[in-house]
């Protein structure tokens, strides 16, 4: 039949296909987000909620942790990166040009601990001794007026945003090391597993990530000891706190602009709230 045709008619009835079939297969644009898991929650119900008014858009969100999220902002294989921490004097030193660091909601790193720890008695510890712990100087509860029981130390791996902001303020360094873990974890949702099946552990988890079997200790000196509230938080009383960042290449199209705005919008900023995360409105 083709060999019948008029070349000018065929192409004719291919445009008008075309064009008849284009709206029930509109092209979608896809924005790429990835890295820090403690922001995961967040961008994953902003992407659903968005979609709802941009069906044309397709918003793929993963973990992976910040240096991640950092790392492939840098490749350029990713629209949005996601990091739980600040950038590094090196990352700014190569990205800094480049990309727009924005905030889209604050959090407190909680240390955190099983339900049998928390109810033996070890409701709060100072700086000073989470440090001593970490550090392999304080092995067993009973030291801290708890259960006789040896202290199960959870660490993250280095890349992980809530590791850095934990390790500046108890450590006095992100990069420096906790010679008395005995396990290393990835995301939030792995160290919440391996507390909550625990009856000796201690860890640092965001503060979105607590429940009845993993504890939230007060966190200072005696009195002046407080728990990582959304409350403590805005008012600067609970040091381990963090900004929870995107990272958007300058120059970026009007979809992830688009996004942005909604994720700093006052509904953008009513889902950072839901999910257990202050609002930076």
């Amino acid at each position: 039949m083709f060999d019948r045709c008029n070349v000018g008619l065929w192409i004719g009835f291919l445009g008008a296909g075309f064009l008849l079939l284009g709206p029930l297969y509109a092209a979608t644009t896809t924005i790429k987000i990835a890295g820090s898991t403690t922001l995961l929650p967040i961008l994953s119900e902003a992407a659903k909620q968005y979609r709802v008014t941009h069906p044309d858009l397709s918003l793929t969100v993963s973990g992976g942790g910040s240096g991640m999220g950092v790392a492939n902002i840098e490749r350029g294989t990713i629209d949005i990166g996601m990091a739980s921490r600040p950038l590094s004097e090196r990352e700014a030193e190569r990205l800094g040009a480049s990309i727009d660091v924005i905030p889209v909601a604050r959090d407190a790193v909680a240390i955190a601990v099983s339900k049998a720890v928390y109810k033996s008695g070890v409701t709060q510890l100072s700086l000073a001794q989470i440090a001593a712990i970490y550090r392999g100087e304080i092995r067993n509860w009973r030291e801290l007026g708890g259960l006789d029981a040896k202290i199960l130390v959870i660490d993250k791996e280095a890349s992980r945003g809530t590791r850095h902001v934990f390790a500046t303020v108890v450590l006095g360094s992100a990069r420096a090391r906790a010679p008395g873990a005995t396990i290393i974890t990835g995301s939030n949702n792995e160290e919440q597993s391996v507390i909550s099946r625990s009856d000796q552990a201690i860890g640092m988890i965001s503060n979105a990530w607590l429940n009845d079997r993993v504890r939230a200790i007060a966190v200072g000196e005696g009195d002046m000891a407080v728990l990582p509230t959304i409350e403590n938080v805005a008012l600067g009383r609970y040091m381990i706190k963090r900004d929870l960042n995107i990272l958007v290449p300058k120059g970026s199209g009007d979809e992830v602009k688009g996004f942005v705005a909604f994720l700093r919008s006052e509904q953008g900023q009513a889902i950072v709230e839901t999910v257990g995360f202050h609002s930076v409105r």
